[in-house]
């Protein structure tokens, strides 16, 4: 038996959002949403479901490197050649190869041989950004194949044929997931399935395809954006947490599905505890996104009235996104910095994070609330609020340009010129600090106070420092690095928690010089990177002896 030719080196593209099945004759590739499609489908049964998510997933149900032995199951005089045609069906080229080596061997097939060809189908058409027609006489074939040998499958083997046939985009209602559905139907017989709301079930579906944790490793932005699809009102608030969730964590700023995710407090506002309302708002100030809805701060004043005493955490934490947004309630501020609240939480377990929240809404209230005449923190109450540069920094520290930028400077002024990781006051670290004359020499920083002081001078307390003035003649230039983790994923827009520490930096009075991922990033090595500080440095007016480089 020879074997089938190939074509060497050619490997199968990456199927785009758009694509389907196909019908009769028309060529095939799969879509990457096929599963979701068939999770938030009405018609899906509710057996086939509990079959595809409910039951704890196979391991090898994902398409990527073979989970099974060498060994095939019951060994036997076979089991070498057994062994070799699974071997040559990992190594296909094509789909019409895996079918041949299917058909050519029957007496060598056996069942756990069918999900490694759908597992290697998957392969072959997520290879690239886009697959080649597939003949639709392939796929006919293979699915035939497999439906006629599917009787003699184990539950394992019919588990994972379902999960790859789900994910590969075969229809719902084709021969194949029928035939499936079937066999599992025959050796599983169904539990009656729990009584739930009719308006439930897309819900539940979507909280199990949310929960694998598959899904929660890795961002899949074009199913949150089909997700956004389902109405907030067929869902659960443990859906929507989730969803709320994903969206925060990996920096998706997808404007549909947050409007979703508003409407749905907005909706379900009398059955909302604060402690799941902070996990809903959560992603609107990480994001720095204000929602369309007219009701979600009428809605959220509301809840924070309501239940601002019993769950302290949960209400410092829903302020806080809301001062990311600068959409701060007053009434909530007069509670929050009441004495009885503050002496409330001092006895808590989260003493130190309610106060370090508190100490930020001070400073948003100091200089971003010039109408604000109620209570404010007590001065002995206050700490700083990021003393440290922030967890994400310090998690990717070695993808970051602070190192070869601090060389940089070092080498272009000279490191007396300069201060790296500096905190001021209230509790904001700047990533570089210079003290500049009125005439624009960069001063050794030993020299001068490289605070500001805080509050504003020019303020006084309650009135805010939209333009401070200060009696010290040296100006403060913070460089401030905005890599790419400082931005909502594929957009331009800063997360709220940089916006807001560079808004109150300017408030404050410091002057800021971005540095930009896109462009440090360009730059080719160090002297290529002196060139763009200095043009950088240049461009504010800034002049340094030639000591400093």
């Amino acid at each position: 038996m020879r074997r089938p030719r190939g074509e060497p080196g050619s490997r199968a593209p990456r199927p785009t959002e758009g694509a389907t099945g196909a019908g009769p004759g028309e060529p095939w590739s799969p879509s990457p949403n096929s599963m979701l499609r068939v999770l938030l489908s009405a018609q899906a049964s509710a057996a086939r479901l509990s079959g595809l998510l409910l039951l704890p997933p196979v391991q090898p149900c994902c398409l990527g490197p073979s989970k099974w032995g060498d060994r095939p199951p019951g060994g036997g005089l076979h089991a070498g050649p057994v062994q070799g045609l699974q071997r040559l069906l990992e190594q296909a080229r094509s789909p019409g190869e895996l079918l041949r080596w299917l058909g050519q061997n029957p007496t060598k097939v056996r069942a756990h041989h069918y999900p490694v060809a759908l597992r290697r189908l998957g392969q072959l058409l997520g290879s690239q950004p886009r697959p080649p027609p597939v003949e639709q006489a392939t796929l006919q074939d293979l699915s035939q194949l497999i439906i006629r040998n599917c009787p003699s499958f184990d539950i394992h083997t019919i588990h994972v044929c379902l999960h790859l046939a789900v994910l590969l985009g075969f229809p719902s209602d084709g021969p194949l997931m029928c035939a499936l559905e079937q066999e599992r139907r025959f050796r599983l017989p169904p539990k009656p399935p729990p009584t739930l709301q009719p308006g439930l079930r897309s819900g539940q579906r979507l909280e199990a395809a949310l929960s694998c944790p598959r899904f929660l490793r890795r961002p899949q932005q074009h199913l949150i954006r089909s997700l956004a699809e389902a109405r907030p009102e067929e869902l659960t608030p443990h859906v929507m947490v989730l969803l709320a969730q994903h969206l925060a964590r990996h920096r998706l700023r997808e404007p549909q599905l947050l409007e979703a995710i508003a409407h749905f407090l907005v909706v379900q506002e009398a059955q909302l505890s604060s402690k799941v309302v902070q996990k809903l708002v959560l992603p609107f100030g990480r994001l720095n996104y204000l929602p369309l809805e007219q009701q979600f701060m009428p809605c959220l004043e509301r809840i924070l009235a309501r239940e601002a005493g019993v769950a302290p955490l949960a209400t410092v934490n829903i302020l806080m996104s809301l001062c990311q947004l600068r959409c701060l309630p007053f009434r909530a501020l007069h509670f929050v910095f009441s004495p009885s609240f503050i002496n409330h939480v001092s006895g808590t377990p989260h003493a130190l994070i309610v106060r370090r929240y508190l100490s930020l809404l001070d400073t948003a209230v100091e200089l971003e609330l010039p109408g604000y005449r109620g209570p404010r923190l007590p001065r002995r109450q206050q700490v700083p609020i990021f003393p440290q540069p922030l967890i994400t920094d310090r998690a990717r520290c070695k993808y970051s340009h602070k190192d070869i930028v601090a060389e940089g400077l070092r080498q272009l002024l000279g490191e007396e010129k300069y201060r790296q990781d500096l905190t001021v006051p209230p509790g904001y670290c700047t990533d570089f600090l210079l003290c500049v004359s009125s005439s624009g020499a960069v001063l050794p920083v030993r020299t001068q106070d490289p605070f500001l002081p805080y509050p504003p001078r020019s303020c006084p307390q309650g009135q805010a420092a939209s333009q401070p003035t200060t009696h010290d003649p040296a100006q403060r230039v913070v460089l401030m690095l905005r890599e790419r983790w400082h931005f909502c994923r594929d957009g331009r827009v800063l997360l709220g928690s940089r916006a807001l520490r560079e808004r109150h930096l300017g408030l404050l009075g410091y002057q800021l010089l971005p540095l930009p991922f896109e462009e440090l990033e360009s730059q080719r090595g160090l002297p290529q990177l002196k060139s763009y500080l200095r043009q950088k440095l240049q461009a504010l007016g800034l002049r340094w002896g030639p000591e400093g480089g």
